[in-house]
Order: C-alpha cells, then sequence, then structure tokens
C-alpha cells in the first residue's frame, strides 16, 4: 500500500500530465491487482467530480480490456480444460457464457467482488469481449462514489495517507444496488448452470 501511496502523491503534481498518468497507472493496476480504488479517490481530490469520473472510467475499461487481453487466451489452457471436466464447474462456465453480458453487468455492480478481480474471473470464463465490454458501464456506480469521496476529502496527500471519508447516503444507496445486483447475478448464474447442466 506503501508504493501506490507514493505513485498517487507523483501523479497529483504531473501538471497536464496527470490525466493520461492516473489512466495508465489505472491499467496497470487492474493488471497486477493493486487496489485500484485508491487512484479513484485521488482522481476526486485532484480532478474534481466530473473530470475524475471520466478519468477513472477510462482507465478502468482499458485495464479490463488489457486484462481481457493478457487472461482470456488462458481460457483454453490446458489445466483450465482440466478442470471443466467437472461437470459442476462446466455448468457454471456454461451459464457465464450464455448469458454473459446480462450476468457480468450485475457482477459489475457488485461492491462485493473488486474490479481488478473480477476482470480476471470473467476474462478466464470464456465470455465474448464484446459482451465484456459492454458490461464496463456497470462499473460506473462504484467509480461514481468513490471519486465523490476523493472530492469530498480535496487533498490528495490524506487520500495517499488512508483517511476514509465520511460515508453518506450515496455511499449506502449504491451499496444497497450491489447487493441486489448481487442476489441477481447469483441467481442468473444458478438457474443458468442448472439449464446447462440438465442439457449435459
Amino acid at each position: 500500500m506503501n508504493w501506490v501511496a507514493a505513485i498517487i502523491l507523483r501523479l497529483a503534481g504531473m501538471g497536464p500530465w496527470a490525466p493520461l498518468l492516473f489512466v495508465l497507472a489505472y491499467v496497470v493496476a487492474s493488471i497486477v491487482l493493486a487496489p485500484a480504488f485508491l487512484l479513484a479517490l485521488a482522481a476526486g481530490a485532484v480532478f474534481g467530480f466530473w473530470r475524475g469520473t471520466l478519468i477513472i472510467f477510462t482507465g478502468a475499461v482499458l485495464g479490463a480490456s488489457a486484462v481481457y487481453a493478457l487472461a482470456s487466451p488462458l481460457a483454453e489452457s490446458r489445466i483450465l480444460r482440466r478442470v471443466s471436466r467437472d461437470p459442476r464447474v462446466s455448468s457454471v462456465r456454461a451459464a457465464v457464457t450464455s448469458n454473459s453480458l446480462w450476468i457480468m453487468f450485475l457482477l459489475r455492480l457488485s461492491p462485493i467482488v473488486p474490479f481488478v478481480l473480477l476482470n480476471y474471473a470473467l476474462a478466464l470464463s470464456g465470455v465474448r469481449y464484446r459482451d465484456f465490454a459492454l458490461a464496463t458501464p456497470g462499473m460506473l456506480p462504484t467509480i461514481v462514489v468513490y471519486v465523490y469521496y476523493g472530492k469530498v476529502v480535496g487533498d490528495v496527500a490524506k487520500v495517499a495517507a488512508g483517511v476514509v471519508p465520511p460515508r453518506g447516503p450515496g455511499y449506502y444507496a449504491i451499496v444497497a444496488v450491489g447487493l441486489v445486483a448481487t442476489v441477481l447475478a447469483t441467481r442468473s448464474i444458478t438457474r443458468a448452470a442448472k439449464r446447462a447442466m440438465d442439457q449435459a
């Protein structure tokens, strides 16, 4: 975490290059599974709400795409093929791929699984890139909350130091929506997996 804080402080002082560097940093964070939410908080403190949201969403989409490019070829690797011989695993993979856009959108709304982990999980499930990309707006509510609270803190040094802003109604509303989305995604996966097992 200390190295992430140091990077955030360095990025904040880059002047006109800062937006581009924030996007690149988010892409790298997505690939290496770093805590990218700190960048969203810092973007709110540095760029304000609207600009910060645009910068972080751009970085999140590009980061997700980079992860897909790296991980999706492994979806047909020998190890995953061996694991997929288990009918339970294969049915879940079939469920995700057959209802991929809707399920991925719901999963991205959920606050339970971080984007950086979810990107790898979805890419390895064998979903199509088109659906993978179309589901990325599901990240927006969580990004909006983090950027907003970064703006509330208003001090990138405090964000980098781990100061947590007070959580208002907006935060709890997003958590509630995310939990509902998690339940819906779980039900959708369960139903689709049952259909896949029945067909098998």
